[in-house]
């Protein structure tokens, strides 16, 4: 019998996954693997809350598997030296597997497909985390848009909603008898911060409802499309009917999605080199008062302090915090993109990295560099009962909570000056 691997990696789901799918269609037997990366979770501590999310629904897929006689094979190390260590233990012909457009992983995968070539293996990869990829949506010219509102555009009158939702035959996957691995067996610690479940009751009020951080409008949809918990073609084929401007916010994503994979110098530089010329403050002082919200500005501060306790942090308000740092402080993107990264429970390297060159002026379709928020301003209009300012600093409107650290309107005029001279020089 011919036999393949599928190998899950941002795909943790076994309804309408496009590679898993095809490698059912293909292949007598399929035997399903997860590789927890060392090179990834080295960086995580032992009780990311997004470490466990990712246990909690391998152990859903795998009681699923039993139901068929197989389960989810788990490993943990460096991808390269498992692979190793499968070829020289189980016959198969291939590997099947879901792109991902990040750069280490899109290393990772030519290494891996190098090794299996050796083997006279191949390595089959599809589209699953996304409706087009980098080359599918492109401007006349064949380049890449840097712009949203055309790219946006194209998106919708490229999109079909006519997929075929097939359920594969589960009966082929491989029969095994497997020992699902503890937590404390791969060296992970369960988390008390859980992922927040997906509710497509908020849909109809998103518009009305998302920039207003008290009321919790949000769709909770992020770190379910990181991991590929839902299939992002039933769910953009239900947003299609209900929410525009959820359809847009998905749109944003395979935006941010495609200039990464066009252009990953972004990781580490401005996407405008235009803005090299900038001297940040970084002072180290203030950026420690900034992540623990401790700034005197309420709607920032409660932002941090939300992020800390929960991993998450409203949109509109993540708008207001990359701001204050990025213009107020005059301190560089990548510090807080970094600490984000390391905090937010729907961390995705393309929109985190996209969002906060948004928020700096440095990216593609940005802010300008002169549009500095007020988060005075933005607290009365966003939140102007104090709901969500008071559910987060318990002790505002105290003398225990500190005066602001520095003036609007001075640190406004500093931003303005730092940017014009460093995109002059």
């Amino acid at each position: 019998m011919s036999t393949a691997i599928f190998w899950f990696r941002r795909d943790l789901r076994l309804d309408d996954n496009t590679g898993l799918q095809r490698a059912l269609e293909e292949y007598d037997t399929v035997l399903p693997v997860f590789i927890f990366d060392e090179q990834i979770v080295k960086e995580l501590s032992s009780n990311d809350p997004r470490i466990s999310f990712i246990y909690k629904q391998l152990f859903y897929i795998n009681d699923l598997l039993k139901k068929y006689g197989s389960g989810l094979h788990i490993f943990k190390g460096n991808p390269i030296d498992v692979w190793k260590e499968l070829l020289g233990k189980i016959e198969f012909q291939a590997v099947y597997i879901n792109r991902d457009y990040e750069p280490y992983a899109k290393e990772r995968d030519r290494s891996i497909e190098s090794l299996l070539k050796n083997h006279s293996i191949e390595l089959k990869h599809f589209k699953d985390q996304v409706i087009f990829e980098g080359g599918e949506i492109l401007k006349d010219d064949g380049k890449p848009y840097h712009m949203f509102t055309p790219y946006k555009n194209k998106w919708l009158k490229r999109y079909l909603s006519n997929h075929n939702f097939e359920t594969p035959d589960y009966s082929k996957f491989k029969k095994t008898q497997t020992d699902f691995p503890s937590m404390s067996s791969l060296g992970f610690e369960r988390s008390e911060l859980e992922v927040k479940p997906y509710d497509p009751s908020v849909i109809a009020d998103y518009e009305n409802e998302r920039n207003f951080p008290a009321k919790e409008g949000g769709s909770n949809l992020g770190p379910h499309l990181r991991f590929g918990t839902l299939s992002i073609r039933r769910l953009t084929a239900h947003i299609l009917t209900v929410s525009d401007t959820l359809l847009s916010e998905l749109i944003w994503r395979e935006f941010f999605m495609q200039i990464l994979d066009h252009y990953p110098k972004v990781v580490f530089e401005n996407f405008k080199s235009k803005y090299n010329g900038i001297v940040w403050r970084n002072n180290k002082e203030e950026f420690e008062k900034w992540k623990h919200g401790l700034t005197g500005f309420p709607m920032v501060d409660a932002g941090m302090r939300e992020l800390n306790s929960t991993g998450y942090m409203h949109n509109r308000v993540r708008m207001i915090t990359a701001g204050f740092l990025c213009k107020h402080l005059l301190i560089d993107w990548r510090w807080g993109e970094a600490y984000f990264a390391s905090k937010l429970m729907d961390y995705e390297l393309s929109s985190n990295n996209g969002n906060w060159q948004w928020a700096a002026g440095t990216g593609c379709d940005a802010a300008p560099y002169f549009r500095i928020f007020n988060p005075y301003e933005q607290a009365k209009k966003f939140d102007k009962e104090q709901q969500y300012v008071r559910k987060w600093i318990a002790e505002i409107g105290t003398s225990d909570y500190p005066e602001p650290m520095v003036d609007h309107k001075i640190a406004r005029k500093r931003a303005l000056e730092v940017y014009k001279i460093g995109i002059d020089s």
